[in-house]
């Protein structure tokens, strides 16, 4: 598997992106950067962050302790390439579980990468589950020996001979001996430590019949699975043929789309040689759709233009008068009106009249009949004079109202005062209609001008048509050129995939699709290399338990034994024995392997200083140096070497247990000396042709120290 690049919301990362090479990456940062925050990241989404997990007070749970600083949920993105195929995977947090939702696809087309899920991504990926991983594939600064102690040596002896830190089988031999010295005197232990020690040796023996009978069905197992892989890649090999054969089919009609591009590209730009140049075209179209905008516009400005304001006139009875005319005849009339209003002669006549009555009535009565008539007849003449008076004074004063139509004589000359006032308004309106309309006709002007000079005596539509035409022939010439050179393209293009290819050699039956054949096939690989494997695992338990045939004689001699044994102290010496063959069973597997190749690195780290590494009867471990005569136990060497030490013996249980996963070093290197740095990043970068290596360090000492590259 190798890595492309890493996009992480998680701790005091925010939306960071690190991006990686093949083989070894150096990354040179300083403390606090996120070094370490990087590989955990690495490591929650290959195996998800246990949400079970909780804080203590001397340590903080992943999911609290990654929690974003930014308050942003966690989540991350992870670019890689495994068994030859780009994938992407996903981990984002939901309904508040961190990293909760996982997603895997093929970078490229987005398809469900199905084989992967949130509980098999790291399994699958690396091949191993995350306690190994992060016992081989991690080897951080914090996890190196500090001081040379009992506990160091059994830490790297357990490393070696089982794989597992915890010493379990140095406490046990330890808890056999207190057995032994608590039971030296006490003879009742004996036997059923006997017993139980003939019930595992039957239990070995039924194990063994197991593991042989599994040995036998996982070999048929393979056999079918190597068949149907032949009977895949023969599927694989039609389906090529057949790519092949429609290949040069889609080739045959790209030709004939090329051929009919061609022509029509042939066809526009005949079209087009007679006519005027493209820039010319388009020069000329855009300024006649520019014109006839400018046109339009103006068109539609002066017919938006309000009508011409009509000059206010005098109201009847001042109608044709001037306003010094108007305001003589109100002043005229209002003196009269005020005369009539003034007139006291009918009320004299009539009051005259009424007297001249009433005296001729008072002499009649008096028998003066001559004065009585004299009296009647002025005073009956004064009355009709007065009713006369009365009545021409009324029709004098209601023609001058139905004139004026207001009784208030004073205001009669008002109509003239706001006549004036229209009329100053009238001028102000004029003036500005006078200023707009004048604008408008100015540019309609320059506009008639402007479509002399462009159209001279042809129509502006029509020339606007001729010119669109012009244009529109030379983007079809253009279009039909990049269709051409489109077509030419994928011509070649499809020219460059048709290549021979061989027909299967067997005849194939499979109706499986390109990727389903792909899938299967990586399916079967897996499960073949997961047969394999198992098969291994079988053999190596059967070859670790032992010959059958010696497993039954020695539980025959166990059963005799049961009969025989006298004394306690007798049966404990026989377990410590039987747990002392098992430990070095286990150190025959797996030490002989591990410590040649931990010896081959320590050697290279050192500059062959150190060309030997024995593991003892005991498990510990001992080096012998150039010109040393002996052998040391580890515990002498300086602190820097046994970091050398742990490291060869890190890489070569990574070598054995994840040959295929990245690499991750977390300040390992700090104590190194310069020569054995340079060294080191020498042997890491070899290592880096094979596997990817990611190492993070807070010094620029690692960079420094890389080879030279020619």
């Amino acid at each position: 598997m190798r890595i492309y690049k890493m996009t992480a919301t998680f701790g005091k990362l925010e939306h960071e992106t690190l991006t990686l090479e093949p083989g070894l990456n150096v990354i040179t940062a300083p403390n606090e950067w996120g070094k370490s925050t990087w590989c955990a990241f690495l490591m929650a989404m290959l195996y998800g962050i246990d949400t079970r997990a909780k804080s203590t007070r001397t340590a903080l749970a992943d999911k609290e302790r990654y929690a974003p600083w930014s308050g942003s949920p966690m989540a991350g993105r992870i670019d890689l390439n495994w068994n030859g195929r780009d994938i992407t995977i996903e981990r984002k947090t939901v309904k508040r579980v961190p990293l909760g939702e996982f997603r895997a696809y093929e970078t490229a087309s987005g398809v469900p990468v199905k084989e992967l899920n949130e509980n098999n991504c790291g399994q699958l990926l690396l091949g191993v589950e995350q306690s190994v991983f992060r016992r081989a594939g991690f080897i951080r600064q914090s996890a190196l020996p500090v001081t040379q102690d009992e506990s160091l040596r059994r830490r790297l002896t357990a490393l070696v001979t089982t794989g597992d830190e915890n010493s379990a089988a140095d406490r046990l031999a330890v808890q056999l001996k207190e057995l032994k010295n608590q039971c030296r005197y006490n003879r009742t232990g004996l036997l059923p430590q006997a017993e139980a020690e003939r019930d595992q040796l039957e239990q070995t023996l039924a194990e063994w019949e197991t593991l042989n009978t599994k040995c036998q069905k996982t070999k048929m197992r393979i056999d079918e699975v190597k068949n149907w892989l032949s009977q895949l890649y023969n599927h694989q090999q039609a389906l090529a043929y057949d790519a092949a054969q429609e290949n040069a089919r889609r080739l045959a009609q790209a030709g004939e789309t090329l051929a009919q591009a061609e022509q029509q590209l042939e066809h526009w730009e005949s079209v087009c040689q007679s006519q005027p140049p493209k820039e010319e075209s388009e020069q000329k179209l855009r300024e006649m759709k520019s014109f006839r905008e400018e046109w339009n516009a103006i068109q539609a400005e002066y017919k938006a233009l309000p009508p011409e304001p009509q000059k206010p006139k005098l109201s009847y009875p001042f109608t044709n008068m001037t306003p010094e005319e108007a305001r003589r005849m109100a002043a005229k009339d209002g003196e009269a009106y005020a005369a009539l209003l003034g007139s006291k002669l009918p009320k004299v006549l009539l009051s005259v009249g009424a007297f001249g009555l009433l005296a001729a009535a008072l002499l009649g009565y008096l028998t003066a009949y001559l004065f009585a008539g004299v009296a009647g007849v002025a005073g009956l003449g004064a009355m009709i004079w007065g009713i006369v008076e009365w009545v021409s004074l009324g029709k004098q004063k209601k023609a001058m109202l139905e004139r004026y139509e207001n009784g208030n004589y004073t205001h009669w000359a008002d109509p003239v005062d706001t006549y004036e006032a229209e009329v100053e308004q009238y001028d102000e309106v004029l003036r500005e209609y006078k200023e707009l309309s004048g604008d408008v006709e100015v540019r309609l002007m320059v506009m008639r001008n402007r479509r002399d000079a462009l159209c001279g005596d042809q129509e502006p539509d029509a020339l606007l048509e001729y010119w669109q035409e012009m244009a529109s022939n030379w983007e079809a010439c253009y279009t039909a050129r990049r269709e051409a050179a489109r077509a030419r393209a994928h011509h070649d293009d499809l020219q460059a995939l048709v290549k021979p290819v061989e027909k299967p050699s067997m005849p194939d039956n499979l109706t499986q699709s390109e990727a389903d054949t792909t899938r299967l096939l990586t399916e079967c690989a897996m499960e073949q290399q997961r047969l394999q494997n198992r098969l291994g695992q079988y053999q190596g338990r059967m070859d670790a338990l032992g010959d059958k045939e010696t497993l039954s004689r020695q539980l025959e001699q166990k059963k005799q034994r049961i009969t025989r044994l006298e004394d306690v102290y007798t049966a404990l010496v026989i377990a410590m024995e039987t747990l002392s063959r098992a430990q070095a069973e286990m150190q025959r597997r797996f030490a002989p392997r591990i410590t040649k190749r931990a010896q081959a690195f320590l050697s290279r780290m050192t500059g062959g200083r150190y060309q030997s590494v024995v593991m003892c009867d005991d498990f510990s471990l001992q080096t012998r140096a150039e010109g040393e005569d002996t052998l040391s136990d580890s515990l002498w060497r300086s602190e820097g070497t046994l970091d050398q030490l742990y490291l060869a013996l890190r890489l070569a249980v990574a070598e054995e247990l994840t040959p295929q996963a990245p690499l991750v070093l977390d300040d390992a290197l700090v104590r190194f000396d310069d020569e054995r740095l340079k060294a080191a990043m020498a042997m890491l970068a070899e290592l880096g042709k094979i596997r990817q290596i990611l190492c993070f360090t807070c010094q620029s000492r690692e960079s420094r120290a890389l080879p030279k590259t020619k």
